[in-house]
């Protein structure tokens, strides 16, 4: 094969099946001896010497990454079969062999002869990408573009994500639930931005719709404008919006703006007893507008 390169023999290790019982160790001792002898500064007349070194770390880099080494390892595994087939028989035995296969390969599959060839293309092929692959990476450490494990900046970035997405569903007292009815006139995000954005600036809004009932979460900046925004109707006459704050100690306000609502029990606003509590706070609600309209 072209540009083919026996990184173990490059080392002076015995190549072959005898190379799979290598270990780390004796790789890495094998490479520090190599280059005290093919250092460029030890060989100041050699108008190669570089080269050779270059060489040198190139085929230690290949044997030390795990994937790479099992890569080089399959291809050396297939060049010993088909090496091992073509000694096995002579030119005449090997005609014969080719004749047959040519009618086989024309009766059943006309890929099955060429598929010992692919996989040793395609797996020279990905250990050319892994010896890339290890070159621009050493290739950013030198430049100190990144850190000795990679990906571990994405990763970084992916807590810090998730990490600032908690504080904003832990922060209660600035979120407000806000409710209406799925029959009326709808809202959608933009049109609940511009009507809390009376009361502050608002940071987010996640609408929830269902068949009967539409909900959204809306994260104000400030605690004064989420409370600010319990204490008045909001929304169009025909579909006002029901706003409660995520934050229990915030439930008292509302329910003092809401003073129709007092008879409902503030200790038990979860689960059923929350939705039921919701419902007549909504009919109290439409009834409100339907008086504010006539």
């Amino acid at each position: 094969m072209e540009g083919f390169v026996d990184h173990y023999l490059v080392l002076g290790l015995p190549s072959g099946e005898e190379a799979l019982k290598l270990t780390e160790k004796e790789i890495g001792k094998a490479y520090k001896l190599k280059a005290l002898d093919l250092h460029p500064d030890k060989r100041p007349d050699d108008p190669d010497a570089h080269e050779k070194f270059q060489r040198l770390k190139t085929s230690y880099e290949v044997l030390k990454d795990e994937k790479a080494r099992k890569l080089f390892d399959d291809l050396l595994r297939i060049q010993r079969e088909k090496q091992q087939k073509k000694s096995q028989v002579d030119y005449k035995r090997r005609k014969l062999m080719s004749d047959l296969e040519g009618r086989e390969r024309s009766a059943f599959s006309p890929e099955s002869a060429a598929r010992p060839y692919d996989e040793e293309e395609r797996i020279a092929r990905k250990l050319k990408e892994e010896i890339e692959r290890i070159r621009a990476r050493h290739a950013k450490k030198k430049s100190g573009f990144e850190t000795p494990e990679s990906g571990v900046d994405e990763k970084k970035k992916e807590e810090r994500s998730s990490a600032g997405a908690s504080s904003v569903q832990l922060d209660k007292e600035r979120t407000l639930k806000v409710s209406w009815e799925a029959s009326g006139q709808g809202y959608t995000a933009g049109r609940l931005t511009e009507v809390f954005s009376e009361f502050g600036k608002v940071e987010d809004v996640v609408i929830r719709s269902t068949k009967k009932k539409c909900s959204a979460l809306i994260v104000m900046a400030t605690k004064d404008g989420a409370v600010a925004a319990t204490r008045t109707l909001c929304g169009d006459l025909s579909n006002p919006l029901l706003v409660v704050t995520l934050q229990k100690a915030a439930q008292s306000d509302f329910l003092t703006a809401k003073k129709s609502a007092e008879a409902e029990p503030q200790s038990n606003i979860v689960g059923a007893g929350y939705q039921a509590y919701e419902d007549a706070v909504m009919q109290r609600l439409r009834k409100a507008a339907m008086n504010q309209k006539s």
